[in-house]
């Protein structure tokens, strides 16, 4: 790549200098999830019907939960105590490349492995029918979850990235998209996002008919990716209670709050962040969805997590990238899950620019309404998980200064460069 080339065009926009802010969000959280957990099933017994010998199906996902493993642990832990013989799937759909030593390795990269938790993963993408949903669609399920004495799937209650309604991503969603594996999911995302909702709720209301053996452990998280709650469902709760804690999610949900800005700086996506890299909820863009606050012209996205394991979906979401994102993109890990969404724009690469200081000026080139003595408007973010503390250009800090939750805690830096041109010595802490 000709980094003359781009460096000479790029070659009058400036950069500004940044300050870095603290993000006052008041919530809660609870101080030991172990605890919580051991708090919630005891509450509910959703184990009491488990005999000695029994089978137990424990579904975990493709996100990163905030202390999954240890909360999984205990989980197997008590699972014993009744006699049960607990084992792990994972629950995640099209992930993983769509294959079951993929959608494992996740799990062990989660801190699933059974010498951690005390309990094997058995990973397959081979499904069983169940039955037909209420709108005329087949339903199917994880080989191992069904012949299993019990299931609990153990997932995160939050917003989903690409549709709205009553139900969303958790609990009911792992048992249709995740436990239908590549098969159930395409199957559920035929007729788009927009029926989405209905279909989950229809598919999981068909599986809930056919085993009444399944019940489940909903987590909330708070603002700062901490456990803020965990639920305990018995079977006939689940579909009647989880609107309710799905409402509750929604209002733990931070943003970036600003109502317009230039442009936004995005360190690192990734599906361990977010099904979509970055969440559209607080960068305000979905390929689905369109735009809203804060409404920014341009995104740049500067790196992928290791955890994607090349799975850039949600790259199509930025204007920019870098060729660091690019070299890491597999093609195997990320098109199943967007051919399954049937939302081929997620993975639409951005121009590739060749180091984070051109990506950044590519960026700032196409924003229209700068105000050129003020300068951008940048929000610069290191990814959707970590919003207590972000960085905001010089332009900002105003709004900064008339917002009572937004405290600025560093003088305006400039952005430091190594020799390749990308960012170092950027502090996040």
């Amino acid at each position: 790549m000709d980094v003359d080339l781009f460096e000479n065009l790029l070659k009058s926009i400036s950069l500004p200098k940044f300050v870095k802010v603290n993000y006052e969000i008041t919530q809660s959280h609870v101080s030991s999830p172990e605890e919580e957990l051991c708090k919630a099933v005891q509450k509910r017994n959703i184990l009491q019907k488990i005999k000695p010998g029994d089978t137990v199906c424990i579904a975990c996902g493709s996100r990163e939960i905030a202390h999954l493993a240890d909360i999984v642990r205990v989980l197997i832990k008590k699972i014993k105590i009744h006699g049960g013989r607990p084992f792990i799937i994972p629950a995640m759909g099209s992930h993983g490349g769509a294959s079951a030593e993929g959608q494992k390795e996740i799990l062990l990269n989660f801190g699933l492995s059974e010498k951690n938790v005390g309990a094997p993963i058995k990973a397959t993408m081979e499904t069983v029918h169940v039955g037909i949903s209420a709108s005329g669609l087949e339903v199917r399920l994880d080989k191992y979850a069904s012949g299993a004495d019990w299931i609990i799937p153990v997932g995160r209650i939050k917003p989903h990235t690409a549709f709205h309604g009553s139900i969303e991503s958790g609990v009911q969603k792992m048992i249709v998209i995740g436990m239908g594996k590549q098969y159930g999911a395409n199957i559920c995302h035929s007729r788009g996002f927009g029926e989405m909702s209905k279909n989950v709720r229809e598919f999981a209301h068909t599986i809930l008919e056919h085993y009444s053996n399944i019940m489940a452990v909903g987590i909330i998280e708070n603002a700062f990716h901490e456990t803020y709650k965990i639920i305990a469902f018995p079977h006939d709760t689940i579909e009647a209670e989880e609107p309710t804690y799905l409402e509750e999610a929604k209002s733990l949900m931070p943003k970036i709050p600003f109502k317009k800005v230039d442009a936004i700086f995005v360190d690192e996506l990734g599906k361990n962040i977010s099904g979509t890299g970055a969440d559209p909820n607080i960068i305000g863009r979905s390929p689905v969805m369109g735009r809203w606050e804060p409404n920014a012209d341009a995104i740049v996205m500067f790196d992928l997590t290791d955890e994607s394991h090349g799975n850039v979906t949600g790259i199509g979401n930025a204007d920019i990238t870098t060729m660091r994102v690019f070299k890491k993109f597999n093609m195997e890990s990320t098109y199943p899950n967007n051919i399954t969404s049937l939302v081929p724009k997620a993975a639409n690469i951005p121009p590739v620019m060749p180091n984070d200081r051109l990506a950044m000026k590519f960026g700032l080139k196409i924003c229209l309404n700068v105000d050129g003595q003020k300068g951008p408007k940048v929000v610069w973010l290191h990814n959707t998980l970590m919003m207590h503390r972000f960085w905001v250009s010089e332009a900002l800090i105003p709004e900064v200064e008339k917002n009572s939750a937004l405290t600025i805690i560093s003088e305006p830096q400039p952005i430091t460069f190594d020799d390749k041109g990308d960012v170092i010595d950027w502090d996040w802490d």
